[in-house]
C-alpha cells in the first residue's frame, strides 16, 4: 500500500520536502472500501503522523482529511457517512485554521511569498554575446530584482556591470522577479 515501507507516499513526502515543499495535506482516500471506520482513520494519522515528523513536517500544521474520491465524501462538503470526524486543525505560524473539507485544506494552504525584497541572486545558466547587440547574460531570478539601470556584480570574477536591458521570452521586461527565468544585456564585458 502507499504508507508501506517502500510505498510511493513516503517517498513523495520526503521528495516534497527535499524539495522545499513546507505546507503538506494529508487526504485519506477509499474511506468507503473501510465501512468509514474511525480506527482506521486513527491508525493511518499516528502512522502518518509519525513518519513526516521523522521527514521535518510538524504533524499539528498537516491537515488530516478522510476522503472518498469515489463518493465525493468530505472533497467539496462535508460527508454524512462519518459523523465521528470532528474536522481538521492546522496550526501555522500565522496562526491556526480549521475545516471539515479537502477544499478547506487546500483553501487554508498559505500563498508563497516571492522573495524579491532581498538582495539580487541569479545564478547564471549561459552567456551569450550576439553580434550588434553585445554580451547577454542568461538565468533564474532567485531573490532580489533585476531592471534596466541597475549596477551588478558577477562573482566569483568581480566584474560590476550596469544592466542595459532585462528580456523574458524574447519580450522586453520591466524587471524581473524570483521565479523568472531572464536575459540581461551588460554594457562592456
Amino acid at each position: 500500500a502507499g504508507i508501506s515501507k517502500d510505498g510511493q507516499t513516503r517517498e513523495h513526502a520526503l521528495l516534497a520536502f527535499t524539495l522545499g515543499v513546507r505546507q503538506l495535506i494529508v487526504a485519506l482516500n477509499k474511506m468507503d472500501t473501510c465501512k468509514w471506520s474511525q480506527d482506521r482513520y486513527n491508525e493511518i494519522v499516528k502512522e502518518v503522523s509519525s513518519f513526516i515528523k521523522k521527514i521535518g513536517y510538524n504533524p499539528k500544521s498537516v491537515p488530516f482529511v478522510p476522503i472518498s474520491g469515489w463518493h465525493g465524501d468530505n472533497m467539496l462538503e462535508a460527508s454524512v457517512n462519518m459523523p465521528w470526524y470532528k474536522g481538521w486543525t492546522k496550526e501555522t505560524k500565522a496562526g491556526s485554521s480549521t475545516g471539515k473539507t479537502l477544499l478547506e485544506a487546500i483553501d487554508a494552504i498559505e500563498p508563497p511569498t516571492r522573495p524579491s525584497d532581498k538582495p539580487l541572486r541569479l545564478p547564471l545558466q549561459d552567456v551569450y554575446k550576439i553580434g550588434g547587440i553585445g554580451t547577454v547574460p542568461v538565468g533564474r531570478v532567485e531573490t532580489g530584482v533585476i531592471k534596466a539601470g541597475m549596477v551588478v556584480t558577477f562573482a566569483p570574477a568581480n566584474v560590476t556591470t550596469e544592466v542595459k536591458s532585462v528580456e523574458m521570452h524574447h519580450e522586453q521586461l520591466e524587471q524581473g522577479v524570483p521565479g523568472d527565468n531572464v536575459g540581461f544585456n551588460v554594457k562592456n564585458v
